[in-house]
């Protein structure tokens, strides 16, 4: 099982063990259903940090190119993106929850979903790019990874 493999499962199997870990405990308030959400939610935006590091510091010129590392990013960015819309399902604004997500988020759901759709895109470009070893080309595919992530920030997420 290749590394990509291995991180997308143990990505899946963190989000089933929290989701098991929340039907276990019966039914749950509504303050809990919130408290769990926001952890799932930074569980997903925690792995996707972690996979596209490598790839800021080569679009920074702090490590040295390395397609590989590129494709194998893109690939779990991809599969992150996809899990975007899905965690953010309940609506956690009228709890006190630490959360940097804005009201926004649920007020204007179309926008924020195509702007994960977006970033899954954006990934697939970046996989393509690096699967053929073009550098500029994958570089230039990494930086609109990056701008997508910008985009959702700069309107859903406070600082």
């Amino acid at each position: 099982m290749n590394r990509v493999s291995k991180l997308g499962l143990a990505a899946l199997c963190s989000v089933a063990a929290i989701s098991v870990g929340i039907a276990q405990n019966g039914p749950q308030t509504p303050e809990q259903q919130a408290q769990n959400a926001v952890k799932l939610r930074k569980a997903v935006f925690d792995v996707q940090a972690y996979s596209f590091a490598p790839v800021g510091a080569m679009l920074q010129h702090k490590a040295p190119f390395n397609a590989q590392v590129a494709e194998t990013a893109a690939k779990r960015i991809e599969m992150t993106a996809s899990l975007i819309p899905e965690v953010f399902k309940f609506d956690t604004r009228k709890f006190m929850v630490d959360t940097k997500a804005r009201d926004g988020i649920w007020t204007n759901m179309a926008d924020f979903d195509q702007k994960a759709k977006d970033l899954e895109t954006a990934a697939m470009s970046l996989e393509m790019a690096a699967m053929s070893g073009d550098q500029s080309a994958t570089l230039r595919a990494a930086a609109q990874v990056g701008k997508a992530c910008g985009s959702c920030h700069d309107e859903f997420r406070n600082k």
